[in-house]
């Protein structure tokens, strides 16, 4: 090797890598991606393209697709998009290898396959919307307000074989007051994610890949955070406090909003579902079964396994969402039905 070659050579290795030579690949769908997408683009990192979940069919007969919110973005400033049916097509692998990406960003998508996740010579990370090892899986934001915790927060880390469990780049916390519910906590984290997410790339370019990284804890009890269905919705009465069925109520308002049965008492027939969006607490001991409902002036209260809780936002089949007080103007008979 010649010395003008070596010392060309040598002049190479030490310049850090600018931001705009870092090839990077975006991978996500809903709003809360976003948010990430958007800073390292308007940060001037060099997002080569952008993979997306595919069209999502909407309305009553399925007719009329509609783009993920990341692809919207992605269009509107100019990036390629990539909406594969299955992460291990063969089409797909090569469309995103032609890319040749230096490092592949994951905020909010799908689980992916080693060929996929391993192909960029920085790896692959993701911006996770929870302090891992805990809320490992599909709703974190969720099941943290649902079991009362106080704080959750954002962690980067590199993808492996199994989900959420590869080692983290960094964590930053978030405080959940006591009145917050999801709304609050995605915006909050779907803004610290993003901040997150431009403080990882940088360690990544500052340490050319190289950065230190800390193994996940596999001495602790871990809470789940699997994904939210109907059935998971439903308010039990009969077996939570009204501490447990309070943060249970935010934890899934305003979306997707629980529910819970409204029947007349001693009667057989239908029960109509009542979705709730909104309670208080109350330091009222119950004085009756569990589910049965009192009226205080305008506060419309049902009683849990000890204390009373106070129904303020809530909507009944057909109608739109209205406060319990505009409910209760125009349902004279609550106190004859209980909620099972």
């Amino acid at each position: 090797m010649n010395n003008a070659f070596s010392r060309t050579l040598k002049r190479r290795k030490q310049r850090k890598m600018d931001k705009k030579d870092l090839r990077i690949v975006f991978m996500g769908t809903p709003e809360f991606a976003v948010e990430s997408l958007r800073a390292l683009v308007e940060g001037g990192y060099n997002v080569v393209a952008v993979v997306t979940q595919p069209d999502k069919p909407v309305g009553r007969h399925g007719s009329v697709l509609r783009a993920p919110a990341v692809k919207e973005y992605a269009l509107s400033v100019g990036l390629p998009v990539l909406q594969p049916e299955k992460m291990k097509d063969e089409v797909f692998v090569e469309q995103l290898r032609g890319f040749n990406a230096d490092l592949q960003v994951v905020v909010a998508f799908r689980m992916l396959p080693e060929i996929v996740w391993a192909m960029p010579r920085f790896g692959t990370f993701n911006v996770h919307a929870s302090l891992l090892p805990q809320y490992r899986g599909a709703a974190p934001i969720n099941w943290a307000i649902i079991n009362g915790d106080t704080k959750t927060g954002v962690t980067t880390f590199f993808l492996d074989h199994e989900i959420d469990t590869g080692r983290i780049i960094m964590q930053r916390e978030f405080d959940i007051p006591d009145e917050a519910d999801v709304e609050y906590v995605y915006d909050g984290l779907m803004k610290l994610g993003s901040e997150v997410c431009v403080e990882t790339v940088e360690k990544i370019l500052a340490t050319d890949g190289n950065l230190p990284t800390i193994e996940q804890q596999s001495n602790v009890e871990l809470r789940p955070a699997p994904k939210i269905f109907k059935e998971t919705c439903k308010i039990d009465f009969a077996n939570k406090t009204v501490k447990q069925i309070y943060d249970f109520v935010r934890g899934l308002s305003p979306y997707p909003g629980v529910w819970t049965n409204m029947q007349k008492i001693d009667d057989a027939g239908e029960p109509v579902v009542m979705k709730i969006y909104k309670v208080k607490k109350t330091d009222e001991p119950s004085s009756a079964s569990v589910g049965t409902i009192e009226t205080n002036k305008n506060h419309l209260l049902v009683n849990t396994k000890d204390k009373k809780l106070e129904i303020v936002e809530l909507q009944m089949p057909g109608k739109k969402r209205m406060q319990a007080r505009d409910f209760l103007n125009g349902f004279k008979e609550i106190e004859k039905f209980v909620l099972i």
